[in-house]
Formats: structure tokens, sequence, C-alpha cells
């Protein structure tokens, strides 16, 4: 009794079997000579057949003459009349017949238990016979298995059937003689005989479809008795009905009345089947939906698990079928086993309204620590065809996600975070920024490095054509600083995009990549020289191939943990400058214009602050006579539609306003663009100083929250007039103005020098300034108002928009006087005015 319970305690811990977990194959198979003992032990030669057994089935080989050897001592213990023995003997004889040599010699004895009258040996000798039998000794015991399947015992009978079953691969012609027999067992009260003659009787028809057909019409329209029949009446109906649809009327009410039958196996049978028919309508599934529901309200964890697990599949292709269940899902939520609650959450996910995502969001963060990394990533698989099917729920999902990256989990689970958030991103051009975000802090702390590297590869794909590109690179060059060798490397390829797409962000890329050239790693000294080299030349046409086009996560053999991707051929990749002028030309009332070629266009300008309730941004658009102001607008309340967006300006003496083009609708949190087409003065200095004052007018509509959908065709005229104030931020309707009067200062939006200048890197800057010419030098002294020359460096890069060359924009330390030397292209016909 001690041995017993020290041998569970050891199972529990996971000791690998116990006793049996440090066996030596060699030392059992000499232990084997024991059976040649005469008498014969049944005590220790049960336990030496228990170890042959048990290294057998852990995957041991043993070769054939080991086999052979063990296969003969092993037919010596037929003279022993131990129950267990012999029983372990039959055993024995099925699992070494397919290696040891003549293994017929047992056929006489075993042929002697299968028709003696001990019923405990007749059944396993007759598993073991059929075992050793092939096509040419059949014939010679197909008398005894005839009588075997129709004998009175239910385990002769049994044995017979499911023997024969295995026999039809090799023998199938002698098979088909016994099925009389296999008839007449059918009609047995025992359920398993009757389960395994019906088995076998459609194993035997099953390439004759005619014959088929009249197996299941005879069974479906008797009382079967075995649920396991009824089960396997079901899937055979189910295979009929996909084979031959136009006649399944009667395979459907067969279906539909196993619904009703009384064991819980069957009626599941049924649900699942019908569930998963490829023609099922919603008449059709409606039966299998609400029989699967009472199973969510059962107190078996089994049939709870198995009811929601089916209707999580059924939500995948009709999610409306499902949602009668909803109320009975949210009670399992709180399941105690965990894999139910799991299933049921994110069936709910892929079933519920837009309006409880946020509860349920909720629910899931209780639990979700518990539960195995495998079901966390059903619930993110959930979650990302819920960001499909509701995209202005983004924030609360992604939000969500994010602090499962913070979670411990394995490589896998945070791949398919990861690729949600990727996915979210790619899909939601609204989620971009937001999704951004979050995947920088999580390579913060990321431990893997095939993520890392691809999450850097999205930061240089994406990053560049963001409002603020720039809040991306202290992300990207602490894995610079932080990471291994394979991470740096991806990290330097990421900058060297920012480099080639956002012309403002050139000069401080340069500076980091002539940093990553110390670096100890020489493929990351190498790309870092590489991009260098070809950023400073200012080529589009080779930052477009060598560095766009050309990103990818490794170049020449793969480095470990690295994830490859297979390398497609793709178009040149369009800097910032070139999308944003296409998206112009996209414009029929732009495009009618004559323009000309856009020079430049200015990083996104706040209008107003973050938390009002009308966000705008401005970007301004200069062509070589006219700028183009291009307001972004985002309404950020749930519950109103604003139409006719426009933005009035006031327009300085000079300029002129050539057309306006309105933003028809702004929807809850979808931008919408008001763009103004302004004609330039032609004297350049009244064209340097150009401020326009603002103000946002739109009709108002109240609508529903979560369908976005107006209340009435009617609105009312509202304006927004934008307050700059340094202490104090004002952002009132006008329709309040009749009951208080304000004096609300404009936002400015102002056309400066900068914006008709682009940074150009030369190379030689000296040979450069010689070849303009003693004509083109004016020298002039003007008094700076910084107190030092570091900030009076830094403040006027930043003003005048030019880019320091020969790294002029260092200054020694100590040093009273310091030469900056500046390069700038600016537009056609201010050159004469700036040179």
């Amino acid at each position: 009794m001690n041995s017993m319970k020290r041998d569970k305690k050891d199972e529990e811990e996971g000791g690998g079997g116990g006793l049996f977990s440090s066996l030596d194959k060699t030392t059992v198979l000499q232990e084997a000579r024991l059976f040649n003992e005469t008498p014969v032990n049944p005590r220790k030669c049960t336990q030496i057949l228990t170890k042959i057994l048990y290294l057998l089935m852990q995957g041991e080989e043993l070769g054939t003459r080991e086999a052979t050897d063990t296969f003969f001592a092993m037919t010596k213990l037929f003279q022993s009349k131990d129950i267990v023995l012999r029983r372990m003997v039959y055993l024995g004889i099925k699992e070494l017949s397919t290696v040891a040599e003549d293994v017929i010699i047992v056929t006489s004895s075993l042929t002697k238990d299968m028709t003696g009258k001990e019923d405990l040996y007749r059944a396993a000798a007759i598993r073991a016979l059929c075992s050793i039998t092939d096509s040419s000794m059949l014939q010679s015991i197909e008398r005894y298995m005839k009588q075997a399947i129709v004998d009175k015992s239910p385990s002769v009978s049994s044995a017979g059937l499911v023997s024969s079953l295995h026999l039809m691969a090799s023998s199938g012609e002698i098979i088909r003689r016994w099925v009389n027999e296999a008839q007449e067992a059918a009609n047995s009260d025992n359920m398993l005989v009757q389960y395994h003659a019906i088995g076998l009787l459609y194993a035997v028809r099953k390439t004759d479809r005619l014959a088929v057909i009249k197996l299941v019409s005879k069974y479906t329209s008797l009382a079967v008795r075995s649920p396991f029949a009824t089960c396997m009446l079901i899937r055979i109906a189910c295979r009929l009905m996909e084979d031959d649809p136009d006649n399944d009327s009667t395979y459907q009410d067969f279906l539909e009345s196993c619904l009703r039958h009384k064991s819980e196996m069957v009626i599941y049978e049924a649900a699942h089947a019908i569930v998963n028919l490829k023609r099922t309508g919603a008449r059709e599934l409606s039966p299998a939906v609400s029989v699967l529901q009472l199973f969510c309200s059962s107190p078996k964890a089994t049939l709870r698990f198995a009811a929601v697990r089916t209707l999580n599949k059924v939500a995948m292709r009709q999610p409306t079928a499902v949602t009668a269940c909803n109320l009975d899902l949210e009670n399992l939520i709180s399941d105690s086993n965990r894999s139910v609650a799991t299933l049921a959450i994110t069936t709910l996910l892929k079933t519920g309204a837009e309006s409880s995502i946020d509860r349920l969001m909720k629910q899931i963060a209780s639990f979700v620590s518990e539960i195995s990394d495998e079901f966390k990533v059903v619930v993110v698989q959930a979650i990302r065809a819920l960001c499909v099917k509701f995209p202005r729920k983004h924030g609360v999902l992604m939000t969500f996600l994010s602090s499962l990256l913070r979670e411990e989990g394995g490589l896998d689970y945070k791949a398919a975070i990861a690729d949600t958030l990727i996915t979210i991103i790619e899909e939601n051009p609204e989620a971009k920024e937001t999704g951004l975000a979050h995947l920088c802090e999580f390579i913060e702390d990321c431990e893997h490095t095939a993520l890392a590297v691809r999450i850097l590869h999205l930061l240089g794909k994406e990053g560049p054509r963001t409002n603020k590109p720039s809040r991306y690179i202290r992300f990207i060059y602490n894995r610079v600083i932080l990471e291994n060798a394979c991470v740096r490397a991806a990290a330097v390829s990421a900058l060297a995009r920012f480099g080639a797409l956002v012309d403002e962000l050139t000069t401080n890329i340069l500076v980091l990549l002539c940093r990553c050239e110390m670096d100890s790693d020489d493929e990351v000294r190498d790309r870092a020289a590489y991009y260098r080299c070809i950023l400073e030349n200012q080529d589009r046409s080779l930052s477009s191939h060598f560095i766009l086009n050309e990103f990818q996560e490794g170049e020449g053999e793969p480095r470990e943990g690295m994830l490859m991707t297979e390398k497609k051929p793709s178009a040149v990749t369009k800097t910032r400058q070139e999308t944003l002028a296409q998206q112009l030309l996209n414009i029929p009332a732009l495009a009618a214009l004559p323009l000309g070629q856009l020079f430049k266009s200015s990083m996104p300008t706040d209008l107003t602050e973050s938390e009002t309730e009308y966000v705008v941004q401005c970007i301004k658009h200069v062509f070589p006579q006219h700028v183009v102001l291009q307001f972004e607008c985002r309404n950020t309340l749930p519950d109103q539609l604003l139409e006719n967006v426009r933005i009035s300006l006031e327009i300085p003496a000079g300029f002129e306003l050539v057309s306006e083009i309105p933003c028809p609708r702004l929807e809850y949190n979808t931008p919408g663009n008001v763009y103004s087409c302004i004609r330039l003065p032609d004297d350049p200095q009244l064209a340097m100083e150009g401020t326009f004052e603002a103000t946002m007018k739109f009709v108002v509509k109240d609508c529903d929250p979560n369908t976005g959908l107006p209340d009435s065709d009617y609105g009312y005229d509202d304006e927004y007039i934008v307050r700059n104030d340094p202490e104090v931020y004002f952002l009132f309707p006008l329709r309040f103005l009749e009951y208080f009067w304000f004096y609300l200062q404009l936002e400015e939006v102002e056309v400066a020098t900068g914006d008709f200048l682009v940074k150009v890197i030369e190379g030689d800057f000296q040979s450069a300034w010689d070849g303009l010419g003693e004509e083109n030098q004016v020298t002039e002294t003007f008094e700076l108002p910084y107190k030092s020359l570091e900030e009076a460096v830094t403040k006027i890069v930043k003003f005048l928009s030019l880019h320091p060359s020969e790294r002029s924009d260092r200054v020694q330390a100590g040093k009273t006087t310091h030469t900056l030397y500046l390069s700038v292209a600016s537009l056609r016909f201010l050159l004469t005015s700036f040179l």
C-alpha cells in the first residue's frame, strides 16, 4: 500500500512514470529470461511484461532479433493459469507481432483460447490472433470469427467486430462475406456491439453509395439503442448530404429529430453536424443554436465547453445567429473553467454590439492573466476581427492589447498581439499613430529579437508618413544604444528611411548615422556608412532604390531570431512630399488650377489644442505662385455630425483667395480636409509676411453615438473661433455669444521665409560659395538676442530652415566667434532675394 501511494505521488509530481522512468531496454530484456523458468512466477513475469510494454509505448524500438527472442520466451507463459499474466501475454503478442519473426507459432494456442469456454481469454485471444493473421491464414479461422461476431458474450462479439474492421484493409473480400453475421450483431441490445456492428457494415459498403444510403435509411428509421451508433449515423448522413445536396430533406429531418434524443451525446453531435453543414441557412441553424444555448447552462463542464466552442465557430460565419445566446455567454465569463470563459468572451467579441465593447474589455482583463498562452492567442484573434468590424473602437481595443504586451508571455503570444496591432494600423488610418505609439513602448522592453526587428521595420515604413515623424526617432535610436547587433542593424535601416522620406529630419538622421559608424558590429557600421553616403548625395532615385525599396530586415545570411520574408518586386516608394502632391492632384478643384509643381509641404501645425472638441491642424503647400492651406479637421464629439465645414480666412493685402474647398461631412473621430488656395503677391517681401486669421464654420446635427446617423435632416449653423493665449485658451460656439460677449483673438496661420526654402546638402561648401561670385555676396552686421553661441546657432538654423554644411552647427566650448555655413534652395521667383 505504501508503494502504491508513492507511485501516485510521483505521477502527480510529473515523475514521468514513477518506478519505470529510468528503465533500461537492455536490462529489461535480460530480465525477460525469467520467462523460461519452471514453474512460472506470475507476479514477476507480469512486472517484466509491464516494463516491456511501457518501453514500447514510450517509443523504444526493439531490433528483429531482440523482439523475436522476447516473443518466443513470452510464448512459454501460456502454461500459466494466472488470468492477469495471460492477458498481459496477449497484449505483448499484439505489440511484438509486427517486429518479431515466425509469430504464427502461437496460432494454435490462440485459436484454442479463442474457442475455449473462458470468456476472459476469448476476447483478448481474438484480438491477438487477428494481429498476426494474414489473408492466407484468415480462411482457416473464418468459421470461428463468424461465431465470435454473433456470440452471446458482448465482449467476445465486440472483439470479433473490431478485429474484422481492422482486417478490412488487407482482407476486404473475405470480410464482406460476414455481412449476415454483422447485421445480426447490429440488432444486439448491447450498445458497444451495436455500434461496432454498424461501423463494420458501413466499412464494407462505403464504396457503394447506394448501399450506404440503404444502410442509413434502414437504421435511421429504426430506434437504434446505442448513442454511439446514432452519432455514427449522424456523421454518415452529413457526408451524404454534402455529396448529394438534392436529396438531403430526409437526412435533415433525421438530424433535427436527434436534437430531441434522450442522450446528451447524440443531441450535441446533431447540433454540431447541423451548424457545420456548408449549406445550412438561418432556418435550419436556429434549432441547433437553441440546443447549444441550453447546454451553456448545463452543470457539466464538458457540455458547457462543447456548446460554447461550437457557438464560437458559428459566430465566425454567421454572428447574427448567435446573438440570441449573448446573455448565456455573458454568464459564462465568470465560469470556474477558464477554457469555457475564454471561449465565451471571444464569442461575445464576435457577436456583441459596439456599445458593449468597453464592458467586455474590462471583463477580459479580470481573468486573462489566469489562462494559458494558447487561449490568450484566441482572445487576441477575436479582438483583431472586432477592430475590423468596429473601427471606431480601435482606441479601447489597442489600449487593451498594449496592456497584454507588457505582461509575461512567449514569442507566439507576443507575435500574435503585434500582428493584430500591425493589422489594425494597416487597415485603419486613424489608428496608425496610436498603434505605432504602443509598439514604440513595447520595443523598449521587448525580449524577442525577431519581434523587435519586425516592429522597427514597421516604424521605418509607416513612421515617416505620420504627422509628426520626429517623435519616433528617439525610440528607434534607443535600440542602437541598448540592443544586440541584429536589432541595431534594423534600427539603422529604419533611421535611413526617415532621412530619405522626411527632408526636415535628414540633417539629424545624418548625425545619428555618423554615430552608428562607431558601432562594434561590422554590419551596423557598414549599413550606417552606406545609408549616410546615399543621403548626403541628395539623389531621390538613389534613395528610393537603395534605401526605400531595399529596406529588408536582413541582407545576406539570416541571423538567429530574424524573421525572413519573401522579397517581392515593388514600385518606387514615394517621399512624403510626392505623396502629398499626388493627394492634391486627386482633388478635381485643385487639379484644375494652374498651380505648377509643388515646391514644399510644411509639417502640420496645431491650430487648436488636442483636448478640444474640434481639432484643427494646418499644412502649407507652397507652389511657384500659390500656397494651398490644408486644414485637417477632426470631430471628437460622438453625438454630433458636422456638415459643410469650411475655414473662413481674412486675406491680408497682396494675397488673393483663388479657391475654397469645404469638407461636406465630418463624422466622429474621422478626419476631414478643408482646402484654401491663395495666390501669392508679386512682391517677395509681402509673400514672406502673410498672416491669416481663421474661423471654422459648419452646420451641426445631433446624431446617435453608436451608429453615427443624424437624428434629423435639420441642423444649425455654428462656428468656432480660436484664441491663442499664453495663459488662457478659449474655444466657444458662437451660438452662445447672444448670452455672453467675448473678444476672442483668432488663431493665426503664418506664411514665413522658411516656407519658401528647402534644405540642401552641399559637399564642398567653400567651392560652391566661391562659384557664386562676389556680386552675389553681401556682408552685414546683426545683433542677436541670444545668450550663447550654441543657442544662436540652433535658433538660426531652425528659424531659417537651412542645412548646416560641414558640421558647422557644432560650436566648440570656450570660443567667442564661430562661422556657420548654411545651404539653401529657394523658390524660383525668390532666388535673387535670398542669394
